[in-house]
């Protein structure tokens, strides 16, 4: 398995790309979280990305429900992500404890987690936008792997993923990790 970080490195940048691209029309299009537009999914993103790295470098992180984008939403992607990136690379990062409101967690599963959103979310905003992400097979396969144990460990009642959706066996990788964590994959 390769380091989270370098795992981390490598799916912000492809989801990155896809935000990039979105179109002024497609903002306020549905997503597969229906609960969020395509805005509110790359919002969602740039919190978490945020909330994360102030966990790991202290400071004062984002309030629940602010507008992150602002006019420039790929700028504040890119800046958010970078910042995260940078906060995991830092020394011991991996090591120590990082407490978000959802608990405290190892400094690796936080970086996990972290892969995960990119690469889920990132399927979100391409199915709705209906584009595709080119993610390294391996990639997705790990955050497969990660996820299947770490969805076991949460309590019913607590889960912020939707139940596991069915999925051909055969199905692309990211297709499989979301449909793990609740995403209807089908048509």
């Amino acid at each position: 398995m390769t380091s989270p970080v370098d795992r981390l490195a490598t799916a912000l940048p492809v989801t990155g790309r896809l935000v990039e691209t979105i179109t002024p029309e497609q903002w306020e299009l549905p997503t597969p979280c229906p609960e969020w537009t395509v805005r509110g999914v790359v919002n969602h993103l740039v919190f978490g990305h945020r909330r994360f790295a102030t966990a790991l470098t202290g400071g004062t992180p984002p309030a629940a429900g602010d507008d992150l984008l602002g006019n420039d939403p790929a700028s504040a992607y890119w800046s958010s992500a970078e910042a995260m990136l940078a906060a995991f690379r830092t020394d011991g990062a991996l090591d120590r404890p990082v407490t978000i409101p959802a608990g405290t967690l190892p400094g690796f599963v936080a970086c996990e987690l972290r892969v995960v959103e990119a690469l889920v979310h990132g399927w979100d905003l391409a199915r709705a936008t209906g584009r595709s992400l080119e993610l390294p097979r391996a990639l997705v396969e790990e955050s497969i792997a990660f996820s299947e144990v770490q969805v076991g460990r949460i309590p019913a009642d607590r889960t912020p993923f939707g139940p596991r959706q069915p999925v051909a066996d055969d199905a692309a990788p990211l297709d499989r990790l979301s449909a793990l964590l609740g995403r209807s994959v089908g048509g």
